[in-house]
This record gives C-alpha cells, structure tokens and sequence, in this order.
C-alpha cells in the first residue's frame, strides 16, 4: 500500500481508474490489479477532497473494502447501503461520477452523502446515523416478496453502531432470518482488539463453503436428535467467543465473521465471495484504519474527519487589520469552561460532538463531568434528565439536526418534568456544505410547541454568552440556538449577566410607522441594513418563546407593515408565533413573514443560500418593498 504524505494539488495520473466508469468495469479487472487501482482511488480521493473539502478520514478508510463490495456484487441490481455517509466518496468515484467529484459539496454540484435522485447506486438517501441496517433489511424483505433474486449489504461503522436504532435492527433481522449482510466497519476499535492472522485466517475459514456446508448439514443430522442442536450450538458460540467477539451478534440471530483486516482487498474479496453463498443473516467484522495511506490523517483522525479545501492563497497572513471572529461554538466552549469554575453542579453531554461543539478544553479541565455518550442523542436527553432529577445542572450540546433524533425524549423525559437542562443547540440556520441532511432548519417549529420550553437565538456573540447564563440559571428547560461559523464581530466578555426572558430589544429605531422588521437571531445584520435604507425600525426579538407580548401590543396596529425575518422554515416558525399572537390581539396588521421555504435546502456556500432564500440584505428589501405595493 502507497501511503502518501501530502495532498496532490495537480490531478493525478491514474491508469486503471481513468478506465473505471462503473463497478462493471472494476468487475473485468484480475483479483492481482485491486491494490493498485486502490492506490489510484486513493491518491485521486486525496486530490478531490483538497479541491473541494468534505469529509475526509472515513473515505480513505473504506477504499479497499468499496472495491471489494463493488467487485463482488452485481450493483446496482445488489444493493449497498451505507451509514451516514462520510465514507461514500471512493463509492461515488467508482459509479460513474469520477469527473463530477470536484464539483461536492457545491451549489448544484454533487451532494455530500449518498442521494437517491444522484445515482442508481445510492439505494438509500442519508446523513444521520444508524438507519442502514434498518433500511437494507427493508430492502431484501421487500425483494423476497417481488421474488427478486439479489443481494442486499448494510455498511454501518462502529460509530454508528452504538445507537440503539442500529440494536433494534439488528434484532428484527435476526429473528426473521433474512439474507442479509450487514459489515461493521470498525476503525476505532471500540468493540474489540486489534487483528492479527490467526483471525484473519479463522474468519476465512468461517466463511469458507467447505465448512459450512459441513455446518449445515451437521445442523439437519442434529435435527434429529433431541436436544443436541441446543447444546452444539451454544459449544460453537462459546468456542468463537474466545477468540473473537462475535457472541452478541451470534445471539442476535447472526452467523459472525471476522473481525478481519479492511485494507487486505484481496482477502476481503474472497470472504465477500464465500458470504454470498452462505444464506441467513450475516455479520462481518472489519478493522479499519480512519485516514488510511494518508500519513496526517493516520496520525490525527479527528482533526482530518472533514477539511476545508486547499487554496494556493491559505498561506499564513500578517494582517492584523481584521478583529478575528469568534464562533459560535468557541464562545460556547469559552462560556462552558467558566461556568463550571464556580459550579460543581454543572455537567456537560454530547452525543459524538465533542470537538465541533467547542467542549475539548472543558473536557480536559473536567473530565469527571464531561460526558459523550456516543450516537446516542435519545439516550443524551433522558440522560440529562436523570441528572436534573437529582439536582444536578445538565448541559447538553447537540447540533439542531440531531435533536429531532431525541424528540421523544426532549418532550416526555424533560419537558414533561419540568426538569432544569440546558439545550446548547448548534449548527441552527442554514449550514452550507454539509446540505439537506444537516440544515438546522426545524428546531423553532418543533420546540416551540413544547410547554415549558424556553427558546433563545442570540444575534452576536455578547448576546450569545448573556443567553446561556440566562437559560442556565432558569428553573426549566431552555434552548439557546445559534447558527454555524463566526458572530459579527462585537466580541464578548466572561460574565454572569442575564437578560431578562421574554423581553426585546430595539436596534434601530423610526419616526416613522410604516416598517417594523422583528429579527430573530442571525440574521439581524441583514434586518440593519434594510432598515437603514428604508428607515425601518428593527427590532431584535431575542426569544421566540416566550415572545415579546408587551411589544406586539405595542405595535399591533401602529405599523404598515410587520415584517419578520429568521433562519429557520416559516412553517410554525418564529415568524408564526407573531401571527398567532396578533391573531389573538384581533390586529388588523399587515405581516410578512421571511424565513426558509417549505423544502429541503441543498448543500452550498451558506452566504449563497442566504441569497438564494432571499435572506440577505437585498431579498429582504425586495421582499419588503414588493409586499408595500400590494398594500
């Protein structure tokens, strides 16, 4: 294996993949030829992902076992179904979208997660975890009934294993007994021990034809016999159990292979091969190396799970002109670390997102109440539940996209209760490149109908840091939701203030009665700049829940026209508890409503989709100016 130490900047000259323009042409290639076209895909992967940034380790890890699962199955006709997503790129060079790949993550380019309505090969559109065992045991049921004859692969990492969604699948599987395959791709070892031959060589046994059709017919003589399948069975189970930790799997009703070594292609090819011929459920277990033949990443697997694309310009600036910004989830992190300086009670949760929500100093500084449960977000939610029952003060940071996960829990385990827990809520709004999967675009609709539920959404970074003490010395569940990437610019100072709940703030103000424009966090500098050009007041409403009330009494029927604007759907938005409100009042007000469209936003530059969704400072003032006319 080739393992390169930097990243190519000129596309490189790949003999036997430029010849690849579907896994039916992988198919014609010899078994010898693999690793080097391995070498190839992974040198160009390298390449692509430096043009256009994306996630980046977990493909590298999966190249040897994409060729195989290509080579040995009839796909499109067999199906694969990947888990989340990240890894997907090497399948995507090799069906057919090789010349396409520097166009990811783009404004109608290629999405960043398998899509269906892209490719015939993307059997199953996703971007959250834990749904592939789910999905492909959906799939072979349903050719079982249409008497279609193929193959159906679930890919799932041990990430992505550790939710309880993947356990439940697994269960189902195994009690209906379906031809079914699922692969763990294991690339941090979180189930067992490093490999070495001797497994290597016992799942290659396993797998053979030899010994299971020794196997099973050994199971029909046993038939016979009056309790001896039983006991032969738990033998077997018990002898595979000492040396492979197969045993859970086994009693879910799967015949367990491995673990083996993901980056022997060769050895993964026959194993594959033999597994075809072998009906039932089936486990396989492969070791992976995160960022595999690329040095940086094999040494760093985190900080290489994603990058930003390579510019000839990113060399280092002495330019000092520019304030830097901070995120968001630094200031979160910042906020985090000195609240619990002064409060023993504070506990901090995350579901996996330790690192992008800003939590790794804290982690450090107190390890002993840093919990990250894995992809777990139900579990993340009850879990602070139970910590608030006994009067301790959770903080749960979690992006808004994986919050929908844990809706049940957010509703019956705290809400419900009433119980004292903080929502951080990451990554609200438009969030750009990682697309549809990962727009925060739902979480003022879906909290908002929650009683007791407290929602904040910080227009700067000051207003950000006042937001999480103020939810966190608040006596009830509280969400304070802010957007992905850098504040405005304002800074911030370590403090203990608060703001007063349910209160506004007028930001720019008017003699004039004809336009009122009531932000809600974000995007309160596009509100500022059409105010100031069509002398507006603007108003930064802080919370959506509770709203302001004092304020849309003030202005019910004062104003032309109310306009609001946010980063979330319009559909039971900020912007729909406004109507309510009036509606209530019996106001005879004019409102526009700006905020996201009802459909699914597709990846690209976040500036660009502002624009796009007509959420930056000039489509707010068409909008406004348009609905003016009509009045």
């Amino acid at each position: 294996m080739k393992i390169f130490e930097s990243i190519p900047i000129e596309e490189p000259i790949s003999e036997l993949l430029n010849n690849i323009n579907s896994p039916k042409d992988l198919r014609a290639l010899s078994p010898s030829q693999i690793p080097l076209l391995a070498d190839e895909l992974r040198e160009f992967l390298l390449y692509t992902v430096g043009k256009t940034g994306g996630h980046f380790g977990a493909g590298l890890g999966v190249v040897e076992l994409t060729l195989a699962l290509h080579y040995i199955f009839e796909t499109p006709e067999d199906r694969i179904v990947w888990d989340v997503g990240h890894q997907t790129y090497p399948h995507k060079i090799l069906t057919g979208r090789k010349a396409e790949m520097e166009s990811m993550r783009q404004n109608n380019g290629l999405a960043p997660f398998p899509v269906r309505s892209e490719s015939e090969y993307d059997t199953f559109g996703v971007g959250h975890s834990s749904t592939s065992i789910s999905a492909a045991l959906g799939m072979i049921t349903a050719a079982e009934k249409k008497n279609e004859d193929r193959y159906v692969t679930a890919v799932i990492g041990d990430g992505a294993m550790t939710a309880g969604m993947a356990y439940e699948a697994l269960a189902h599987a195994g009690s209906i007994d379906k031809n079914l395959l699922v692969i763990l791709n294991d690339n941090q070892m979180s189930i067992s021990e490093n490999i070495g031959g001797l497994r290597n060589y016992l799942a290659r046994i396993w797998a053979s034809k030899t010994y299971n059709r020794i196997r099973e017919s050994g199971k029909n003589v046993l038939t016979y016999v009056p309790g001896a399948k039983a006991f032969v069975r738990k033998a077997e189970i018990h002898a595979k159990g000492m040396i492979a930790p197969g045993s859970l799997f086994e009693e879910l009703g799967f015949e367990y292979f491995g673990p083996v070594d993901g980056h022997d292609s060769n050895n993964l090819i026959n194993i594959l091969d033999d597994l075809k011929h072998i009906k039932g459920p089936k486990f396989l277990h492969v070791i992976t190396t995160k960022g595999k033949g690329f040095a940086p990443a094999e040494d760093d697997p985190v900080g290489f799970h994603a990058i930003n694309k390579i510019k000839q310009q990113d060399l280092p600036s002495h330019d000092n002109s520019q304030p830097k910004r901070a995120s968001y989830s630094q200031i979160f992190g910042e906020w985090l670390a000195f609240k619990a300086k002064n409060d023993q009670k504070l506990v901090a949760i995350t579901p996996a997102m330790g690192e992008g929500s800003g939590m790794v100093d804290f982690s450090r500084k107190y390890p002993d109440r840093y919990f990250d449960v894995a992809i777990a977000e139900q579990h993340s939610v009850s879990f602070a539940a139970g910590l608030a029952c006994e009067g301790m003060k959770p903080v749960v940071a979690i992006y808004s996209t994986f919050l929908q996960r844990a809706y049940d829990q957010l509703i019956h385990d705290v809400a419900l209760q009433n119980l004292d827990v903080l929502f951080a809520l990451d990554r609200a709004g438009l969030v750009g490149l990682d697309g549809a999967t990962h727009q925060g675009a739902f979480d003022l609709s879906f909290i908002r109908c929650i009683p007791n539920m407290i929602i904040m959404a910080p227009s700067d970074e000051a207003l950000a840091w006042k937001m999480l003490n103020t939810g966190y010395d608040h006596p009830g569940p509280v969400a304070v939701r802010y957007p992905r990437g850098n504040g405005m610019g304002v800074g911030h100072h370590e403090n203990e203030e608060t703001i007063e709940i349910g209160k506004s703030f007028t930001v720019l103000n008017s003699e004039e009665k004809e336009v009122i424009i009531l932000s809600f966090g974000s995007l309160l500098g596009s509100a500022i700049q059409v105010g100031n050009k069509i002398n507006a007041r603007v108003v930064d409403m802080r919370f959506i829940k509770p709203i302001d009330e004092k304020l849309l009494e003030e202005i019910s029927d004062t104003y032309k026209l109310i306009v609001t604007l946010e980063d979330n759907v319009i559909a039971g938005g900020a912007g729909s508890a406004v109507n309510e409100y009036l509606l209530k009042l019996n106001s005879s007000a004019k409102i526009l409503n700006l905020g996201l469209p009802d459909e699914f936003i597709e990846h690209g530059d976040q500036e660009q989709q502002k624009i796009l969704n007509g959420l930056d400072g000039d489509g707010v003032e068409k909008s406004i100016l348009e609905k003016l006319k009509l009045i």
